[in-house]
């Protein structure tokens, strides 16, 4: 009679766990990792790059980018939603900001309005610009 020797007891076979989808994905992100990144970027920053974003995409939705075959884009009805939320973002971050990061986000945020409202076909009622709610009206 065979018995398991005391040096390597008998193990029972156990199937094989299939890992889990993220451990075989190519771009698969290590959450704990991106946190860390994250955790030492000043919110400053954050909130900078993602007005920069909003800025970006305002302009090009405007028509400020030029398409090699029509010209430009152009689909004010995007931008004005950009521009909204930029609007939005900016009032409610500048308290938080600093005088100097908060001019500069503000300053660009009125460019953004005033090239909207020259790329309008017809103006927008007083008040009723994208943003406006915000920022109050916006003249040149």
């Amino acid at each position: 009679m065979d018995t398991p020797s005391p040096a390597s007891p008998a193990q029972p076979e156990q199937p094989e766990q299939p890992a889990s989808p993220e451990a075989h994905a190519p771009d698969a992100v290590d959450a704990s990792g991106s946190a860390r990144d994250i955790a030492d970027v000043a919110a400053v920053e954050i909130i900078t790059t993602a007005t920069v974003h909003l800025m970006s995409a305002a302009a090009v939705k405007i028509g400020l980018a030029e398409d090699e075959e029509t010209g430009h884009y152009q689909d004010l009805a995007e931008a004005r939603k950009l521009i909204t939320a930029l609007a939005g973002l900016v009032t409610a971050a500048s308290p938080e900001i600093g005088g100097d990061h908060a001019r500069s986000l503000r300053d660009g945020l009125r460019s953004l309005q005033l090239a909207f409202a020259e790329a309008l076909p017809f103006p927008d009622e007083p008040g009723e610009g994208p943003g406006e709610k915000w920022t109050g009206r916006v003249t040149r």
